[in-house]
């Protein structure tokens, strides 16, 4: 018996093996949950995701290509998820994006227009987009989970503006709570320490990050993929049936550390 027996959902964000979002759908199909998935526009970009689900276990995967920022491939997505799965009970967002050109250290104020709105609009507004969009398919309820990070509460060099569209992405999360709450569905924001994932090793400074959140977080350690997949797990069961709008700290403690 698993805690999400019988519970299936979409997944979005899943690039290769090392994504925040396979090791979430991995730990979700572990406790008995089905997934779909998406992947980027490209026969490269599928394989790569492919490859990353199969070796899980999980052959002849559900997978389409979706650019989030075309409102015209999520359509087709959540059109086809209603189509092949009628309902479904969970959505877990786990894409951003922003020209690495202003992810460098001292280049925040150089920002330009465009970088600035394509970032909130991949990191953030999609989040809405893909809400909308889920909540006919969630008649009975369900759980959306989005990835974020600390850079959008506290300067983190380098994080630049990703960290505005991440602290646009919580205030969304906070908004759509409120608001979908009554039709029982939950929003919740899983804020993860550094992760060695490929959008990750494109902020300046990432190393430097990694050796400090060793030193400085309470476990002395930086996290596992798996235990944010842990932390989806939870959110997503009838476990955390009276839990949304939060935001869970899955960082080894670093957050609570001033000095």
């Amino acid at each position: 018996m698993g805690l999400l027996d019988g519970k299936r959902g979409l997944v979005v964000g899943v690039a290769n093996d090392r994504s925040i979002a396979w090791h979430i759908a991995e730990q979700l199909m572990a406790q008995g949950a089905t997934c779909a998935f998406t992947h980027l526009p490209g026969e490269k970009m599928e394989r790569r995701a492919r490859k990353a689900i199969e070796s899980g276990g999980c052959t002849d995967p559900w997978l389409m290509p979706c650019d989030a920022s075309s409102d015209e491939d999520l359509d087709k997505v959540f059109n086809k998820v209603r189509d092949d799965f009628d309902t479904i009970d969970f959505l877990v967002h786990s894409i951003a994006y922003a020209d690495r050109e202003y992810l460098k250290i001292g280049n925040f104020a150089e920002t330009t227009r465009d970088a600035f709105s394509q970032a909130l609009d991949i990191s953030a507004y999609t989040l809405i987009a893909m809400c909308k969009r889920a909540v006919p398919l969630m008649p009975n309820g369900g759980s959306v989970i989005a990835l974020t990070y600390y850079g959008s509460e506290k300067v983190v060099p380098g994080y630049n503006v990703m960290g505005v569209a991440k602290a646009a992405l919580e205030a969304n999360a906070r908004y759509l709570a409120f608001e979908l709450g009554e039709k029982g569905i939950r929003v919740n924001t899983i804020s993860a320490g550094p992760i060695r994932t490929l959008s990750a090793m494109a902020v300046g400074g990432i190393e430097d990050m990694f050796d400090h959140v060793e030193k400085k977080a309470p476990l002395r350690r930086n996290i596992e993929a798996e235990e944010v997949g842990k932390t989806a797990v939870y959110l997503t069961s009838d476990l955390s049936s009276g839990v949304s709008g939060e935001n869970i700290y899955v960082d080894a403690g670093y957050n609570v550390v001033g000095l």
